[in-house]
């Protein structure tokens, strides 16, 4: 463990990398000691400062939720993070590039909660009966610290969340069979990468339940309106100014934007 004080220090530092474009010498190097707590509580920190300068939590993304990337990370679960007003685009948007250090694009779904919804003892038609609505997502990944990162430098810069893109149809959650969203992802007319949602711990329901259950032991939970990002079902992809991203999900619809 750290003290209180390398917390701030360490969340001051990500502030710092947001703000410059520039990334930092990974937590986990300047603080040998550094636990999963401690990263937890150092995104917390930088999550409160990002609210006082007049950002407001809109929800969680979920990361980590594929059995491979647990493996790559040495985890046996997946990891979370908080979504940003300030960081949420709409189907069509022109996203400024510099925004991010080296940003990347996965293919998800969201789900707009209904209802609040705490644990423990969560399960996944919980997690159905109180979401209202489930949309097609992108999310963009960014670090800003150096690589190669632990995981705890993964949860310390907010679980690598860079910025949330929604578009699509919106969809109630029994209106479809939510395992089997399929989507391309294009970039510059080229399909990148393509895959099925059920790829995420087999059902996209089940990552949010395991949140729901992570946040009470913290005092916490979802409330009615919070956005969640379940999880990527592709691998990323790497973006640049200038790239044109389509992102295909069939019957659900499709999501497209630009970076310049």
């Amino acid at each position: 463990m750290i003290t209180e004080q390398e917390r701030r220090e360490a969340a001051n530092a990500l502030l710092k990398a947001e703000t410059d474009r520039k990334p930092i010498v990974q937590p986990s190097k300047t603080y040998p000691d550094l636990e999963l707590e401690d990263a937890y509580k150092i995104q917390a920190l930088w999550a409160e400062a990002r609210t006082a300068r007049g950002a407001r939590v809109v929800g969680h993304k979920i990361g980590l939720t594929s059995r491979a990337m647990q493996m790559a990370s040495k985890m046996t679960e997946p990891d979370y993070g908080v979504i940003l007003d300030d960081a949420l685009y709409n189907d069509g948007a022109q996203i400024e590039a510099e925004l991010f250090i080296k940003p990347r694009l996965e293919v998800e779904l969201a789900f707009v909660m209904g209802e609040d919804l705490e644990g423990p003892g969560t399960r996944i038609y919980d997690v159905m009966r109180a979401t209202e609505f489930v949309v097609p997502a992108l999310e963009i990944i960014d670090y800003r610290t150096e690589v190669p990162r632990a995981i705890t430098d993964t949860i310390a810069d907010n679980a690598a969340f860079g910025a949330i893109v929604i578009g699509g149809r919106i969809i109630r959650p029994m209106d479809i069979d939510i395992r089997w969203v399929g989507a391309t992802l294009s970039k510059n007319g080229i399909i990148e990468e393509s895959g099925v949602s059920a790829a995420i711990m087999g059902h996209p329901a089940a990552g949010i339940a395991w949140l729901v259950n992570k946040l009470h032991a913290v005092g916490g939970g979802l409330k009615k309106g919070h956005i969640v990002l379940a999880g990527s079902f592709t691998r990323p992809v790497d973006i640049a100014h200038g790239d044109v991203i389509q992102a295909d999900y069939g019957p659900v619809g499709s999501i497209g934007v630009s970076f310049v």
